[in-house]
């Protein structure tokens, strides 16, 4: 009977092979099988947890190193990853076990073996793991979850007439949507899609490269120049598992290739967070809306329907999110993404924030969060829309 709770992701091409897996696991575990990674992450933005990947590559192949590194970047790394591969010798074994590689196995497989060794792993990988246990996935309270959907429906309610006024300013003074969203990454390294008032002209983050230089997170106010990304653009992953990108990157009307845009993300700045004083993208409705937080109000649909919470850490945008990965920092990820939270309240328009001051007190709300504590926070937050300054 299969194990409706044991899921297994098999990524390859080769027909033969996929069959030999079947053979192998079928009886134990619920397999999917997908023909490349790209298939495979659509499939990880479902409802499906994967107990194990199973990837046919050699490890610098684009179903190796480079993919399990991908899907760690994103919050996967705790999953087993196993490989299939033609030959094995000593380096692969010593790159794999650097890498965090769970196996590796050599082909044709002992299906025997090649069973046993994938049960135990499955059973096993979390106690062998530890790090895994320290900060279990998030789990909003029910008390929290009551009291996001009453806020922010009744607030939805309330405010729809300034809803309206605020549309129609923003009509009134530039082409384009009334309202913008950007991919977020949230609580878990969730990607959802993050609303708000449109507050720049069109095509602004095309601008950002240009823009580099003002970026107050940037310490050393240096860039290298970089080179357009383009639609039709293929990196080194792409190109070797065919010719469609395999990994599109949606932000405004264009769709990008997220590898070569995090490649050119990583030039414009070694910080992780962008911040730019005085923006020229940004319309007279847009920083009025701004510096009195009304751009914010469309996230109440976000709080709404799950995605966010009235007070957590904010989501941020995958350019930023990229960069936070390590053990320390990633913990923020590990709290309830909110529209208001602690750093917003503790350093409201003070320049002077640092980026691992932000990083540090995303931490603090994620070791010390409960209901009580964001209720304090509501009220401090009221206050702190008064002060002068955006965040």
């Amino acid at each position: 009977m299969v194990n409706q709770l044991k899921k297994i992701a098999v990524i390859t091409r080769d027909k033969a092979l996929a069959q030999q897996v079947k053979g192998a696991l079928e009886d134990v575990y619920e397999l999917y099988f997908f023909n490349n990674g790209q298939a495979f992450n659509e499939a990880l933005k479902s409802e499906i947890i994967f107990s194990a990947i199973i990837s046919a590559d050699e490890l610098n192949g684009s179903g190796g190193i480079p993919l399990h590194d991908y899907l760690a970047s994103f919050g996967h790394g705790l999953i087993p990853f196993i490989l299939l591969m033609d030959q094995i010798d000593d380096e692969d074994r010593k790159l794999a076990m650097q890498d965090h590689i769970a196996e590796i196995f050599s082909k044709p497989l002992n299906n025997s073996e090649f069973r046993l060794r994938v049960t135990y792993l499955v059973e096993n990988w979390m106690a062998q793991n530890p790090q895994s246990l320290i900060h279990p996935p998030y789990k909003i309270q029910q008390i929290k979850r009551i009291f996001d959907i009453a806020f922010s429906g009744l607030t939805l309610l309330l405010l729809s007439p300034i809803f309206g006024i605020i549309a129609l300013l923003i009509r009134l003074e530039s082409k384009g949507p009334v309202f913008y969203y950007s991919l977020r990454v949230g609580t878990g390294y969730k990607i959802f899609k993050f609303y708000k008032f449109r507050s720049m002209y069109t095509g602004a983050d095309a601008r950002l490269k240009d823009l580099s230089h003002l970026n107050q997170y940037n310490e050393s106010k240096s860039c290298a120049e970089g080179s357009s990304i383009v639609s039709a653009a293929l990196c080194v992953f792409c190109r070797k598992t065919g010719s469609v990108c395999q990994n599109p990157l949606y932000t405004d009307d264009s769709v990008v290739c997220e590898y070569l845009s995090s490649q050119q993300n990583e030039n414009i700045s070694s910080s992780a967070f962008i911040k730019i004083k005085n923006d020229p993208r940004i319309t007279r409705v847009g920083n009025f809306i701004r510096n009195a937080s009304l751009d914010e109000l469309p996230q109440l649909w976000n709080v709404f329907t799950g995605d966010m919470s009235i007070v957590g850490n904010r989501p941020l945008p995958l350019y930023e999110a990229e960069k936070i990965t390590t053990d320390k920092s990633a913990l923020r990820f590990m709290a309830p993404a909110g529209i208001t939270g602690l750093w917003q309240v503790e350093k409201r328009g003070r320049e002077e924030m640092s980026e691992q001051e932000r990083l540090n007190l995303d931490n603090d709300y994620a070791k010390n969060h409960s209901f009580i504590n964001d209720i304090k926070l509501i009220v401090r937050t009221v206050p702190a829309l008064f002060q002068t300054g955006n965040v």
